[in-house]
């Protein structure tokens, strides 16, 4: 075989190779949830283009657009018509929790994958419907967490599936912030985020869905056996509708979780701490932990980890996303970002605030 011909099937094969991965075509769908910032400013990449934004707001479009160098025709404003002019083969949600539901409703029977901001859903009920058109259309819904592409949640996971703590009794997971109103959130997110029917909750929503999501991958997708949750409003006059401090006691078969949600931290914190019978985790934040192995009584040693972020696919969420579409990942069983934990997360959550303004613990069937 000649050498230019070798060439010609060389060129032609590479060529062939890198035409099969287009960017995924995707549509935004809202602007009022502070996260969005994160997509808009990504950089461009042969994962997803963004396509089409859908936002009614014109001045916050204006706003977010000029930020990020984008152009307001990307903006459209209903999801049917965003959908019609672009074709996206999948949508994110970064407005209302409550917008959840009718965005799956819209895209589901379309074909469209949906991913969400967390929670899932504002309740159960909208959760079940959602859950239900995911599967009856063969759709991915997927629910993002900041905590999901932390390495140390990472890390803390793999250590206990390598019994390096002994065996799972007991989670502490902290998540929150000094409160919307301190840390200045913009207007159009904080008219949503301490309404009640719009978030489905304040804090023990906003916050209570990281640890629930959490223990939920920890325990291996185990159902909780019973719910007990405490609110209380500390700060009245920023969060009047809505409670800003929660805690939630989740009992396992041989195991429990301590959640403690809270917008009333003096500093933002996303930590935990996770007990076996030998030795404990402390995951002090993204990249930093610390595990101590048990001497004697009182005393252990200790070892400190500073983690680099995560691969790909889970260097960010859109990066798993594209991934999950094109089928070039499978997300495991019980995954963080998987319809089947955040199902066991509204359970969890539901049951919270069914417990929280009852003041009995709720038993799960």
């Amino acid at each position: 075989m000649k050498p230019i011909y070798l060439a010609f099937l060389l060129i032609t094969f590479t060529n062939s190779s890198f035409s099969q991965k287009h960017p995924v075509r995707v549509g935004v769908i809202g602007l009022t949830h502070s996260h969005v910032h994160w997509i808009l400013s990504r950089p461009a990449d042969d994962n997803m283009i963004i396509v089409g934004i859908v936002e009614p707001n014109k001045d916050l479009a204006q706003r977010y657009t000029k930020q990020h160098g984008l152009s307001m025709e990307l903006v459209y404003n209903t999801m049917q018509e965003m959908i019609a002019k672009t074709k996206p083969e999948a949508v994110m949600a970064f407005g209302t929790i409550y917008d959840h539901l009718s965005i799956v409703e819209t895209c589901a029977p379309l074909g469209i994958h949906v991913m969400v901001e967390k929670p899932l859903a504002v309740s159960l009920e909208h959760a079940k419907k959602m859950e239900a058109l995911a599967k009856k259309h063969h759709i991915h819904l997927l629910t993002n967490y900041e905590t999901s592409w932390y390495p140390t949640v990472e890390k803390s996971y793999d250590l206990l599936q390598k019994d390096s703590i002994g065996p799972l009794t007991q989670m502490v997971i902290r998540d929150g912030h000094r409160g919307p109103k301190r840390i200045n959130v913009n207007k159009e997110f904080f008219d949503w985020l301490t309404d009640p029917v719009l978030d489905g909750g304040g804090a023990i929503t906003d916050f209570g869905c990281y640890g629930a999501n959490i223990s939920t991958w920890f325990t291996k997708g185990e159902r909780p056996l019973s719910v007990t949750a405490v609110t209380q409003q500390l700060q009245k006059e920023n969060n009047p509708k809505v409670d800003d401090e929660a805690t939630i006691l989740v009992l396992y078969k041989k195991s429990k979780a301590t959640i403690q949600a809270s917008w009333n931290w003096p500093i933002g914190r996303k930590d935990m701490e996770v007990y076996g019978t030998t030795g404990a985790i402390f995951a002090d934040n993204r990249n930093s932990m610390r595990v101590r192995k048990a001497v004697g009584y009182d005393g252990f040693t200790e070892t400190s980890m500073k983690l680099e972020d995560r691969k790909f696919p889970y260097k960010d969420p859109f990066s798993l996303f594209a991934a999950v579409i094109r089928n070039e990942w499978t997300l495991p069983p019980f995954d963080l970002y998987s319809l089947e934990n955040n199902m066991i997360v509204m359970e969890i959550l539901e049951a919270a605030k069914t417990s929280a303004k009852t003041g009995v613990t709720v038993k799960l069937k």
